[in-house]
């Protein structure tokens, strides 16, 4: 797997363009679009949390028979509890798109990211997509990549390329994410396009195992969002024998290349965390199930204190062991070793004599890694986060300004 330039549309048949609307704040990109040329295959994943917005849901409709062929997004407005006026604006998303792409609005999935409560201006709305798809572009990934972003201090995008039976297949993704990110299917938006030739069941089932080993293990603040959802686009353009076997080495060297590049998008959003200063990685090892090793790694990076501690270059490991604790994972505390980098901090669950320098200097790094050995299996699992300043609270204390 190689590393290329172009995000969304590296793929072979996808266009991008990303463009300013004024929906709420000046001279920012605010309305993406992402276009296949050929219909698509198409999968998603949701947030879980039970108050949604419009589009979680219509997009979700639009997914159920596996086929999609673009995505529109906005940003600075959420268009969640807005009610039916809401809905209706988010079907006119679709709607509008289609009629200047020339495609099914069913075709067509809708997602937004911003302020919540608050209608959607479609007057603007409806201009900004009608430029953006006047200016789809090969080269508008990045324009795309900017438009979604809300706090993001930068875009975050990524392609590779992988080779299936001889056939060079592409894959591309931009996400946004630095507030309201904790793992309950995944919360921020990201999108993702291959031209590999693969079946909407297949599809899914990839799609979502990425995301549970990348979007799902994230977390900066312990909010899940309203809006949320990671979307992929295949339009087989690449001419590889079609992936329709989940047992099939194509089907694995695909999934593990959707996999690596959901991750780094992962880490990516991590780091970007809302007034972040390094990003942390857990890593729990020796674990007897790989569930209590996800659930134990998701709670420390989800701890305020821990997050705390780490800001402040505060080698509190007693904070790491409580998240373990109250993570509802069962584990004997008294087999447990913590590491901050290469200094042990505790062993069998207790306190060691260690360096403070050296700790303090391990606290300095980014990332900043926090391994917890369990000493009771052969299972380990890997959570991102990012430590918690002061300006997360500057942040979120004025986001509707």
């Amino acid at each position: 797997m190689k590393k290329i330039t172009g995000s969304v549309t590296a793929p072979q048949g996808f266009l991008a363009q990303g463009v300013y609307a004024d929906i709420k704040k000046k001279d920012k990109k605010d309305v993406a679009l992402i276009y296949s040329q050929v219909p698509c295959t198409a999968a998603g994943t949701f947030t879980t949390n039970v108050v949604r917005a419009a589009c979680v849901d219509i997009s979700r409709q639009h997914l159920a028979n596996g086929q999609a062929q673009a995505i529109v997004v906005n940003s600075g407005n959420a268009n969640a509890c807005t009610g039916e006026q809401g809905w209706h604006d988010a079907l006119q998303m679709a709607k509008i798109t289609a009629q200047c792409l020339n495609i099914d609005p069913h075709d067509v999935l809708v997602a937004s990211t911003g302020v919540i409560g608050v209608l959607l201006c479609m007057d603007k709305i409806g201009k900004g997509i009608k430029t953006a798809a006047a200016q789809l572009s090969p080269d508008g990934s990045h324009n795309a990549a900017q438009a979604i972003m809300t706090t993001d201090l930068v875009s975050k995008e990524i392609a590779v390329e992988i080779e299936l039976q001889g056939k060079p297949v592409r894959i591309g993704a931009i996400a946004k994410g630095s507030g309201m990110i904790h793992p309950n299917m995944a919360t921020m938006l990201a999108f993702f396009t291959t031209d590999a030739a693969i079946d909407s069941k297949c599809l899914d089932k990839a799609f979502r195992a990425a995301v549970d080993q990348s979007f799902n293990m994230v977390s900066v603040d312990r909010d899940t969002s309203t809006n949320d959802m990671a979307l992929i686009l295949a339009n087989g353009l690449a001419g590889n024998p079609l992936i329709n076997n989940p047992d099939s080495e194509d089907y694995q060297v695909f999934q593990e290349a959707l996999q690596e590049v959901a991750i780094a998008l992962a880490k990516m959003i991590a780091r970007d965390g809302e007034g972040a200063t390094r990003m942390i990685e857990v890593r729990v090892i020796e674990a007897p199930s790989q569930a209590t090793a996800r659930q134990i790694a998701r709670s420390i990076t989800g701890s305020n204190l821990a997050k705390a501690a780490v800001f402040g270059q505060d080698a509190n490991w007693g904070r790491i062991l409580a998240a373990a604790g109250y993570s509802g994972a069962v584990f004997d505390p008294n087999r447990v070793d913590i590491y901050l980098g290469k200094e042990k901090m505790a062993e069998n669950g207790v306190g060691l004599s260690f360096d403070e320098d050296r700790a303090r200097q391990e606290l300095d790094k980014d990332p900043v890694v926090i391994t917890v050995n369990l000493k009771s299996g052969n299972e380990m699992a890997v959570a991102w986060g990012c430590d918690l300043s002061y300006d997360y609270v500057k942040i979120n204390a004025s986001y509707r300004s």
